[in-house]
């Protein structure tokens, strides 16, 4: 998503100096005395703002072939699974098994990468619907239910083959888990792929033409 400092330090480079010089003008050049030039300053700045943010927002939707609507209800997505992944980073750091650390581990890099991939670029958001809409809220809940029963001080059989049972689900997750991420790059495989083969084109026909060039010398 937009960079929220960035887009408020550039917000205000442009309205500060725009606010002093309304007050400048109003104060020295049309004689209006403190009070008027410091209200007319602070709606001129304020107006300023407001433009500058329509224009960062406007260049932003730009650049990513986003509508206002779009880009709204992405948000508001991202923002649900931000307040998820927390969530399951709790339950993740709360078990205590060492048998499923790499897998806890995995899932964590797996749903941050995800995450921060759509939030740099929010049009990933459509390749990864899966993830948000189904994945992510059975691993969270798998999780918080595999916290639970490994947290139990007496264990019987039957949680014992529940906590096997959800570490199985939760392997299959994971794999669900790197689909989904391979589904968000693919487009980004697909063009180094692409590239790939252009540059070895590009070699050959090189190589070719340096082989007809020495084969020209000898004769």
């Amino acid at each position: 998503m937009m960079n929220r400092f960035l887009s408020f330090l550039i917000q205000s480079v442009v309205t500060v100096p725009s606010a002093v010089t309304v007050w400048f003008l109003s104060y020295f050049a049309f004689d209006l005395t403190f009070l008027v030039s410091s209200a007319i300053s602070l709606a001129g700045g304020v107006i300023v703002y407001k433009i500058t943010s329509a224009v960062i927002t406007s260049r932003f939707l730009k650049k990513h072939q986003l509508t206002r609507k779009e880009y709204r209800y992405i948000k508001k997505n991202l923002d649900e699974a931000k307040q998820k992944i927390n969530k399951l980073n709790r339950s993740l750091f709360s078990i205590r098994d060492l048998p499923t650390i790499k897998q806890r581990l995995d899932v964590l890099r797996i749903t941050r990468k995800i995450q921060s991939m759509t939030q740099t670029e929010p049009r990933r958001f459509y390749k990864a619907e899966k993830f948000y809409f189904s994945h992510l809220d059975s691993v969270v809940e798998l999780t918080e239910k595999y916290r639970f029963l490994s947290q139990q001080p007496k264990k019987n059989h039957e949680i014992d083959v529940s906590l096997y049972e959800t570490r199985q689900t939760l392997t299959d997750l994971t794999k669900a888990l790197e689909e989904d991420l391979y589904h968000v790059i693919s487009d980004d495989l697909d063009t180094l792929n692409f590239e790939i083969d252009v540059a070895k084109h590009s070699i050959k026909k090189l190589n070719d033409t340096k082989t007809i060039d020495e084969s020209r010398r000898l004769k």
